[in-house]
């Protein structure tokens, strides 16, 4: 039986052009290194899962590469890079700071730094989670990593600068990994469906894009969760069962009761959907979503704002023309202050069906100050 290897490990990116939505950094880097400009430590930060240590583990293959490409990557062909691309390198160390903290670990490393490469011109050490180290090894690394030999490259990730002391933070480049977005998620989890052979319609990938929150790891991890449940064939019923999402159309139909002032339907909705098993909390925050993408929707110079599919910005588009503005930007206050209050209320169900109640009364209200 083959090994299975999962998504987020069998399609990492080994080259600057195939990282998804980092072009900055990239660009950033590939000019350094193509004007031989290389700082001797580097940070980077940003959330989980968007290609900090990758990013890493590039550079450290391209700096090393004996015949790199016009558009500086590397050539997978040269002795470092064959070395590398087989695990076998030794001019890339990986430190992971969460269990390597202590002093002794970084006097260990301090001792290797002074050892120059056999092949190629950089030892790269990569540490990463490097705000985990204890305040005594940042002590002991701070002098190495101000003055360090000539051959050697520090490569820093972490996903909490703040608990970086600020002497380090001075003796580094420091680079800040964005989120990857909703659309750029989509389009690289679109190419893994189509190399895995798997049928999946872009509003099911939109929900695993909004459920990894920018991180292509989690995106990545979150497909393949999918694909073991639902096979090969992939739509967007099954991607929100599997997943535990609520459907989007339960917030279209709600906004078209709020409309016709249908208090009841709007808490029959609201049973049905804590029937099978949602928060309240997870509920409203997804109806304050539904109105703020309403929002959006009326002009259509926001309307790039909105992360969906075309069918859905249409269905967007067309319930935002039935709703006047101000009922909208009501309706938006009403349910970012029963998210606020969530916590706090003994009584949650209450809470959130005197917000539905309010919001099927937001047109007759209006009609009151009217007449």
């Amino acid at each position: 039986m083959e090994n299975y290897v999962v998504s987020a490990r069998k399609y990492r990116p080994t080259s600057f052009e195939t990282v998804v939505g980092q072009k900055s950094i990239t660009t950033t880097l590939r000019n350094a290194i193509k004007q031989n400009k290389l700082a001797h430590a580097y940070l980077f930060c940003g959330p989980r899962g968007v290609g900090k240590t990758t990013i890493a583990r590039i550079l450290a293959k391209t700096i090393n590469c004996t015949n790199p490409t016009e558009s500086i990557e590397a050539c997978n062909e040269c002795d470092s890079c064959r070395s590398f691309n087989e695990g076998r390198s030794f001019n890339v160390y990986e430190l992971d700071a969460a269990s390597n903290n202590s002093v002794e670990d970084i006097r260990n490393l301090i001792e290797k730094v002074q050892i120059p490469p056999q092949i190629g011109k950089y030892k790269v050490y990569i540490i990463d989670e490097v705000h985990m180290l204890s305040s005594a090894a940042f002590n002991a690394f701070l002098k190495t990593l101000e003055e360090p030999p000539s051959h050697a490259i520090f490569i820093l990730a972490t996903t909490e600068k703040h608990k970086i002391l600020p002497t380090i933070l001075s003796r580094c480049q420091i680079y800040d990994f964005s989120r990857v977005s909703i659309t750029d998620t989509i389009n690289h989890l679109e190419t893994v469906a189509k190399l895995e052979g798997i049928t999946i319609d872009r509003d099911s990938l939109n929900v695993i894009a909004k459920q990894a929150d920018g991180g292509m790891r989690d995106a990545l991890s979150i497909f393949d969760q999918v694909v073991s449940c639902c096979g090969n064939n992939i739509n967007y019923k099954s991607v929100i069962e599997n997943l535990n999402v609520l459907d989007k159309e339960y917030y279209f139909q709600l906004v078209d009761h709020f409309l016709e002032g249908n208090v009841t339907e709007s808490l029959l909705i609201f049973d049905k959907i804590l029937q099978k098993g949602f928060e309240g909390q997870h509920f409203i925050t997804g109806l304050s979503n539904h109105f703020r993408d309403l929002a959006v929707s009326i002009d259509p110079q926001t309307l790039q704002l909105l992360d969906s599919s075309e069918d859905v910005k249409k269905m967007y588009q067309e319930q935002s023309k039935r709703c006047e503005a101000l009922f909208i930007y009501q309706a938006l206050k009403i349910c970012n202050d029963c998210d606020m209050a969530y916590r706090q209320s003994k009584n949650k169900r209450l809470l959130i069906e005197l917000t539905l109640i309010r919001l099927s009364q937001l047109k007759d209200s209006k009609k009151k100050y009217s007449n």
